[in-house]
Order: structure tokens, then C-alpha cells, then sequence
């Protein structure tokens, strides 16, 4: 199971507008540390957390902060008019496009997806994968 999962961050006001602009409507509750900003599910009182958390911090060994060339996270919409809405939210809070919203061919007929860049250049996909909404093929 994957416990958590962290990407750096020079500009952590930045980094908060971006993930600002999706994690919320995916359930995600910011909580600001000191070391940076940590995304997670609410969890019921008396019940263990849900994983994986996800950390925007500085690196840590003060260098200039990197995307990871292949890394991806990606987080599960409820539909695809959802991707498609956070998609254009990301974008608007300062990601890049990585590949606009829509299905792929090397995927299965109901995973519609969009791709960005965080501002520092992390990959993110935002999915949607229900085979109750229509398929690539019809």
C-alpha cells in the first residue's frame, strides 16, 4: 500500500493555487505544516487515515525542486464532466496542459483522462473511469 506521496515545491503559494483548484472537489483537505502543505481524505474520528496523503514541501536539501522524468500521480474523478471542470481549473491556477481531456486509445473504452504540469512540472492525471458514462466507441 502506498503510504504517501511527496513533490517538491520552490513556490509553495503556487503549489497551493494549483492543487487548490482540484484536491478539494476530490475530497482532499489541506492541512499547511511547517514543512510545506499535506493533502489528505478526512478521516472518520477513531479510524486510521486514509492513504496515500500527498505532500507539497521545499526540497529538502535546499536545491532547486524537480520534476521526476516518467512520475506521475494521478487522482480519480467521479465523471468526465469532472475531469474535464478540474482539468480547466488546473490550468487556471497555473498548470500546463499535458494532454487535454478525452479517451486514449491505448486505454480501455471508458478511461477518460486529461493530463497537466504542476508549476514546478510534475505530472498529474485526472481520470474518470465508469462504465455507466458513454465509452470512446460509442
Amino acid at each position: 500500500m502506498i503510504a504517501y506521496l511527496t513533490v517538491g515545491a520552490d513556490d509553495l503559494a503556487l503549489a497551493k493555487r494549483f492543487y487548490g483548484a482540484f484536491l478539494p472537489a476530490l475530497g482532499y483537505v489541506l492541512r499547511e505544516e511547517p514543512e510545506g502543505l499535506a493533502y489528505a481524505l478526512p478521516t472518520p474520528p477513531g479510524q486510521s487515515s486514509v492513504s496515500p496523503e500527498l505532500y507539497v514541501v521545499p526540497t529538502f536539501d535546499g536545491r532547486p525542486a524537480t520534476a521526476g522524468n516518467g512520475a506521475m500521480i494521478a487522482f480519480q474523478a467521479r465523471s468526465q464532466a469532472q475531469v474535464r471542470t478540474l482539468h480547466a481549473a488546473a490550468l487556471a491556477a497555473g498548470g500546463s496542459d499535458e494532454g487535454a481531456p478525452g479517451f486514449r486509445a491505448a486505454y480501455s473504452a471508458h478511461f477518460y483522462v486529461g493530463y497537466l504540469r504542476d508549476p514546478q512540472g510534475n505530472k498529474i492525471a485526472l481520470f474518470s473511469n465508469d462504465p455507466n458514462e458513454p465509452g470512446r466507441d460509442g
